[in-house]
């Protein structure tokens, strides 16, 4: 299984492998539930590095970019349960149960859930419909599991209803700041404008008026800069940034590359070699 398979479609989803894989890049448009089965998986944002491993769980703020890094057991294999909280189901659960925040959430974005045996028994009661590919599980059975898992998460962390409860717009933020940090995500620039609060004509004019430049242009000067220093400062092969820094292929970034700089990166790493050796 190369991609997860969707036990309940948009919301549960098994994922399965043998080796390891890393995402070019991740966007979370719900808060989402991890429920390690086995192997590891990393979680790398522009403001956290979280591991967690079999039997733990990872609680993954909504609006977010990342990068995830999925590693298999050393002669094992790799399975996650992935649970998306779409609004609509927290909002139906805010109703029903009378909860709501009750101030703003101000912690960190991704949450590692300490576990309990409540939160155990609900992992082996979910992995048997995961690991059939859910053909045994209803869409009214997925929901409910769905619900019986929001509230444990709040059973476990009682402050939690200020993070999954809190259903504001996305507030305009530091332009400058969020971009810095998360230039090297490959996304459309509609998705940088979302991120930070922006309609898309708001955010390129406020682009333009912070960097002086238009946000395609500065954003492949950024990186191709920041691979420049990688290749030269800390010896990366251009194939092992290219991916990191944003670019779709290799032949892209070293065609841009030499466009910006006038050689191919491969040519700097000759020459820090020849140096190296003379």
């Amino acid at each position: 299984m190369n991609s997860p398979a969707e036990i309940l479609p948009g919301v549960i989803f098994y994922s399965y492998l043998s080796t390891e894989r890393k995402e070019k890049v991740c966007f979370w448009n719900h808060h989402t539930l991890v429920l390690q089965v086995s192997g590891q998986l990393v979680l790398e944002t522009s403001g956290q590095n979280i591991s967690i491993r079999g039997g733990e769980v990872l609680l993954i703020g909504k609006n977010q970019l990342g990068t995830l890094t999925k590693t298999p057991l050393p002669g094992g294999n790799y399975e996650t349960i992935v649970i998306s909280l779409q609004e609509n189901l927290l909002r139906k659960i805010v109703l029903e149960e009378k909860l709501e925040a009750d101030h703003k959430y101000i912690g960190p974005p991704n949450i590692l859930i300490p576990t309990n045996e409540f939160l155990q028994g609900y992992f082996q009661s979910i992995v048997p419909y995961a690991r059939s590919s859910g053909d045994s599980m209803t869409d009214e059975m997925g929901i409910l599991k769905v619900k019986e898992g929001i509230k444990l998460l709040l059973l476990a962390l009682p402050t939690l209803r200020n993070f999954l409860f809190d259903f504001s717009e996305p507030y305009k933020i530091d332009l400058e700041k969020f971009m810095l940090s998360n230039y090297h995500f490959n996304v459309p620039i509609e998705r940088f404008a979302q991120l930070t609060g922006r309609s898309l004509a708001g955010f390129k004019r406020d682009f333009l008026k912070t960097f002086g430049a238009p946000p395609r242009h500065w954003l492949q000067d950024k990186r191709l800069n920041e691979a420049k220093h990688l290749i030269e400062t800390k010896h990366q092969k251009p194939s092992s940034v290219y991916l990191d820094l944003g670019f779709e292929s290799l032949s892209h970034f070293s065609h841009s590359f030499k466009k910006k700089f006038g050689m191919a990166p491969t040519t700097i790493i000759s020459s820090i070699s020849s140096n190296i050796y003379e």
